[in-house]
């Protein structure tokens, strides 16, 4: 449906240029969204997927394992969209203290991320709502360290700014004045905690993501912030127990599609186009998830029927594997506080499965403090990356 502008053009400068800015109206839209078959058959098709990623903790024996490398796969998406190099490997490196194949500024700000998403769950099962005070305390979270740190960390923007084009006047977006943000961001805040509204999680979720991005409330980290907002929102509402679903890599598959949505809602107050994308893209995120899970775990499985070619090392290498699948990336240190083994053990194994059944390899190219893979299960991961 065409509602027409969603909001109102204010006259402003930025860059020393005047332009025009775009206030949006609060949400929920009006008239009322239309929900029709079409919509409502691929929304449904979003919500049976999302109730598959939830009982995620079905097909693992500890959903926290699956956790922790695909958190850390959207960081490195969700980073790469705006421009940094880092890779899954580069993260996981930089995290074991070495030293990743990319500037640093990059696998920095990626590891942000993953802090700034676990300080918004921490904080949400601490009972605080979805507010100024929680993602504001998040964005300093993600602009804490690399580039980030001179952009304000945690505080609105108090310059006017603009989204493509190299003038403001020329600009493909250009959002509300910073004298504006602070109504705008209380009417956003309202809609997402109004326990009384009739919107249902995932919808008010697709359309808080639109006004967070249309608001563009800080000077950097609008793009990440507001995809972190997704999982955010979900686990709040109760939808997902854990921060599972992650849009970044549909997003940057579809991107030209992506940006073009979201102006047509600006424009021309076409939501349902935009849900039916936001849908889609929740579906087949959450189908990925699931399939990726199960992957893994059978990756784990073939992986320990192959570790009787072992002999007497078969059992000790099992619980090295076992702590791979926990951490993917790791050095022996990390091993023997993991497994309780001694190191000249866990060297013993890493060796045995990197030479005898290419279930390992080494990062680091050095004879001392050598960093291990478990191949399959970045191999896995990375291929939704590509």
């Amino acid at each position: 449906m065409e509602r027409g502008h969603t909001g109102v053009w204010v006259p402003s400068i930025a860059g020393g240029v005047t332009c025009r800015a775009f206030v949006p109206d609060p949400l929920p839209p009006s008239p009322p969204l239309a929900i029709e078959a079409k919509l409502q058959s691929r929304l449904n098709d979003a919500l049976l997927a999302l109730g598959r990623l939830d009982a995620i903790s079905t097909l693992l024996p500890d959903a926290k394992l699956f956790l922790y490398s695909y958190v850390r796969k959207e960081a490195v998406m969700s980073s790469q969209i705006e421009g940094t190099q880092s890779s899954l490997s580069d993260l996981m490196l930089y995290e074991m203290e070495g030293h990743p194949g990319v500037p640093m500024d990059d696998v920095q700000e990626v590891s942000c991320y993953v802090k700034a998403l676990s300080l918004g769950v921490q904080r949400i099962r601490e009972g605080q709502p979805i507010s100024y005070r929680l993602l504001s305390e998040v964005h300093a979270a993600l602009m804490t360290s690399g580039r980030g740190i001179q952009r304000g960390p945690g505080e609105f923007r108090r310059n006017q700014v603009w989204i493509g084009g190299h003038r403001a006047d020329e600009a493909t977006f250009v959002p509300p004045p910073a004298n504006q943000l602070a109504d705008c961001f209380a009417a956003l805040e309202r809609f997402i905690n109004d326990a009384d509204s009739h919107t249902a999680p995932v919808i008010k979720v697709a359309l808080a993501h639109v006004q967070f991005e249309t608001i563009h409330p800080f000077t950097d980290g609008n793009g990440r912030l507001g995809r972190l907002l997704i999982p955010l929102i979900l686990v709040e509402a109760g939808v997902l127990k854990e921060p599972l679903l992650y849009l970044s890599v549909f997003f940057k598959q579809y991107r030209q599609s992506y940006y073009e949505l979201l102006q047509q809602v600006r424009t021309h107050g076409d939501w349902e186009a935009w849900l039916l994308f936001f849908v889609d893209a929740i579906a087949a995120t959450a189908n990925q998830a699931v399939s990726t899970a199960q992957q893994l775990t059978q990756i784990l499985a073939q992986d320990k029927m192959r570790l009787a070619a072992l002999g007497r090392l078969a059992g000790s290498a099992i619980q090295v594997l076992d702590a791979l699948f926990a951490h993917p990336i790791a050095n022996v240190n990390a091993l023997t506080q993991s497994t309780g083994l001694t190191p000249a053990t866990i060297g013993k194994v890493l060796d045995a499965l990197e030479s005898q059944l290419g279930i390992v390899h080494e990062l680091t190219g050095h004879k001392r403090n050598r960093v291990y893979a478990y191949t399959a299960y970045i191999a896995l991961l990375n291929q939704e990356t590509a």
